[in-house]
């Protein structure tokens, strides 16, 4: 089922994103958490792989495994990092054989060491070509594609960034999916911007809960979120204490989510990071639309 589906009237889409364990034990875990995760009856779940595509064979696997076990829709990832496009259509190909009817479709960030985004030759350099690609020969999947509330860091400016994403809605993308971020006044002002510009599709806001202040801090380093200051005073002010900083990053994220349903978000969607303690107290302490 196409993700798009998801989102509308009296339709709220809840949806979770995975990464690819490392380990057997990784994969155990990720399970167990999974199945404490599905007791909130999620929409679809997404995968990612890992940099230039080194977990693309897992993620397939895993997405397989999550929609046959669990009778749910799923997304694969997919990036333009290190491959061609005689590759990714290849991937493709495989993808839509394992019965997966949703691509979430990114660029990519360049490898680690690079500083700037380079395509291989015979490769893509941008997400909208990606999208292009798919709607012209998968026309059957859904595609998901990455909004940025704070701007994506290599974007010149905010009005550049949201013609790159009318570009990949142009190209075929059926929602948005936000980068994470912590003060809500950041989404609705790019919900606004957004719909200025004619962009209509679901504008899904993209949760992390905080668990711990080194990680979050390394995270958003790496893709540009803010951290409100009270917030993350708040956090500093128990960053020896492991669940203060929890209960801290939890009550946030329990206030960010009902304020998003209240102003009428379509749905969110949590990195889980492939845990479930977190993710599972907000969902307890919100209330949702059925």
């Amino acid at each position: 089922m196409s993700l798009s589906s998801f989102y509308g009237p009296n339709r709220f889409g809840l949806s979770f994103e995975l990464f690819p364990p490392k380990t057997p034990a990784g994969e155990e875990a990720m399970a167990r958490h999974l199945d404490e995760l599905m007791k909130f009856r999620p929409s679809y779940v997404t995968c990612t792989y890992g940099a230039g595509g080194s977990t693309q064979d897992k993620t397939l696997r895993i997405v397989a495994d999550v929609q046959r076990r669990y009778d749910i829709s799923v997304a694969t990832h997919l990036t333009c990092v290190g491959a061609t496009v005689d590759q990714l259509r290849s991937y493709l190909q495989e993808a839509d054989q394992a019965g997966i009817e949703n691509v979430v479709a990114l660029r990519g960030d360049p490898p680690q060491g690079d500083t700037e985004f380079k395509p291989v030759e015979g490769g893509l350099s941008h997400a909208n070509e990606l999208v292009e690609l798919i709607h012209r020969e998968f026309p059957q999947m859904g595609v998901a594609v990455a909004g940025y509330p704070e701007t994506h860091q290599e974007a010149p400016s905010a009005d550049v960034d949201l013609e790159n994403l009318r570009r990949k809605i142009d190209a075929g993308a059926h929602l948005v999916l936000t980068q994470l971020f912590y003060d809500n006044a950041d989404y609705f002002r790019f919900c606004d911007a957004c719909r200025k510009i004619d962009i209509t599709v679901p504008i899904v806001p993209g949760i992390l809960p905080v668990t711990n202040l080194a990680q979050i801090q390394r995270i958003s380093s790496l893709c540009g979120a803010r951290l409100p200051e009270p917030f993350a005073a708040e956090l500093a002010a128990c960053q020896d204490d492991v669940e203060g900083q929890f209960e801290v990053g939890v009550r946030h994220a329990s206030r960010q989510v009902q304020e998003l349903i209240d102003g009428g978000a379509p749905g969110i969607h949590f990195y889980v990071l492939n845990k479930s303690q977190a993710t599972s107290r907000v969902l307890r302490e919100v209330s949702r639309p059925a």
